[in-house]
């Protein structure tokens, strides 16, 4: 076993170095889904950061990926670089877009860069590094890579996984993630809606924004039933009119195979305003992208803008295969299973969800104690999740630094 230290004094950015990282994989799509140079000219451009201390060589790679998201700006991947770690900040090509977002490609990308940081960047051992959205990711790539099965998209789309020859990591962290974008959108939509067309047009007693709702916290446990019930009817609503319209599409046999979809409303999970369901440390009436209720039918909402794919890819409840929970038992690596306690985006209780479905034999379970779900404004909850992870990845006979 490495000889590691496990609370090394954090340095400070300067002493970190950056590296800009560009990885090509060949892609022809059948038509183009994002904009700009990615995918339009039979290949796929995909942009990391590579963060490093300075003069200090490590034979593991630490890879964090965000589905839709860059991290390279955030506390959790520059926190393992000032202890000691090499970390990639590796962007999809959904990179700040999820619009189109495919998980299939996203699993091609993310395989893609580590089969880069193997042959090109020379290391030894790959920890797959799963901070929110990206450990659902995390866990079904190396589900996919250990043992390959898609070889469609949910929308019907060719896409062979089994022959991807996708490098399994050696490890994975699962720190302050959610067990799936589909899960999370469930958990947060609104059923008070009415009208997809027409967000105003919603049924009071299901709107817990209005205070005229006779329906208020603490909720009753049979309104959270009714509630629970017309969340999941209003998504397999939407799932049903997308599979419709992308066969209508195809019936036509013309050159118009997708379309853009608006889901409005979803950011409305009774747990943003009632602390009694699934208790925790969280902030009461807020949630990690500010005041619930504003955010709820804002821009940023989960799910605003997407294509009929990736609906069915990413947000469908029956059809996506980001399942956490699901690819953790096809995972045999060691995991580490870390929960945030007053995380203010993921539903507290995943991280437990995830622990239980994996069947793998070296699995941990932790507890930050008093986290959000960004460590914002937290240096010592964060210098705990640092101590943490280093002591469980120096037992494991990673190195983080030499």
């Amino acid at each position: 076993m490495l000889n590691i230290p496990t609370s090394p004094t954090p340095r400070a950015d300067s002493e970190l170095q950056f590296d800009w990282v560009h990885v090509t994989h060949g892609g022809t799509p059948a038509f183009v889904e994002t904009y700009g140079f990615s995918g339009s000219q039979n290949v796929v451009n995909l942009e990391g950061v590579l963060i490093r201390p300075r003069n200090r060589p490590s034979r593991t790679l630490h890879v964090f990926m965000h589905p839709s998201s860059t991290l390279q700006l955030l506390p959790v991947p520059r926190a393992f670089a000032k202890r000691g770690a090499h970390v990639l900040c590796a962007g999809s090509r959904y990179a700040r877009n999820d619009t189109a977002g495919v998980l299939e490609n996203v699993l091609v990308d993310l395989g893609a860069y580590i089969h880069y940081a193997r042959e090109v960047l020379g290391y030894d051992k790959i920890v797959l590094a799963g901070w929110s959205g990206g450990g659902a990711l995390a866990m079904c790539y190396q589900a996919e890579a250990e043992r390959p099965s898609i070889e469609r998209t949910p929308a019907g789309d060719a896409i062979d996984l089994r022959s991807a020859r996708l490098i399994p990591a050696d490890a994975v962290i699962f720190q302050a993630a959610h067990v799936s974008r589909a899960q999370l959108l469930l958990d947060s939509i609104d059923p008070s809606v009415l009208d997809e067309n027409d967000p105003d047009r919603r049924n009071s007693e299901l709107d817990i924004y209005d205070p005229k709702n006779p329906n208020q916290p603490p909720y009753s446990a049979d309104f959270i039933r009714a509630y629970r019930a017309a969340q999941l009817h209003r998504m397999r609503a939407i799932t049903a009119r997308v599979k419709q319209t992308l066969a209508d599409l195809r019936s036509r046999g013309t050159g118009e195979v997708e379309r853009g979809l608006i889901t409005h409303r979803t950011m409305a999970d009774p747990r943003y305003l009632d602390s009694t369901l699934d208790p925790n440390d969280r902030r009461p009436k807020w949630c990690y992208l500010g005041v619930p209720e504003t955010v709820n039918n804002g821009p940023v909402g989960l799910a605003r803008f997407t294509t009929l794919r990736s609906w069915l890819s990413q947000w469908s409840i029956e059809d996506s295969r980001g399942d956490a929970c699901a690819c953790a038992k096809r995972v045999s690596v060691p995991l580490l299973v870390m929960e945030n306690s007053a995380d203010d985006a993921v539903p507290q209780p995943h991280s437990r969800m995830l622990f239980d479905a994996a069947t793998t034999q070296d699995k941990t379970f932790t507890v930050i104690r008093g986290a959000n779900h960004y460590y914002a404004g937290q240096p010592d909850q964060l210098e705990q999740a640092m101590r943490q992870i280093f002591d469980w990845s120096g037992a494991r006979g990673f190195d983080v630094g030499s």
